[in-house]
């Protein structure tokens, strides 16, 4: 699920307007905060994935 600026700001308890304040004025600010952002995502997918698999392994499983 993609964040939108507004879920973003949320998350990190400000407002909206200081994140878009931040991408002009502190970009390697917003950098490290889309990055945070972008390897959370990862990190969900990879659960997703790995939950996935144990979940089909243990279909195999129970068919011996």
């Amino acid at each position: 699920m993609k964040l939108t600026q507004q879920d973003k700001a949320r998350l990190l308890g400000i407002d909206a307007r200081t994140l878009r304040k931040w991408r002009k004025e502190k970009p390697f600010l917003y950098e490290i905060i889309e990055k945070g952002f972008g390897f959370d995502e990862i990190v969900d997918a990879s659960k997703e994935s790995y939950e996935k698999a144990v979940s089909i392994k243990e279909k195999f499983k129970a068919n011996k």
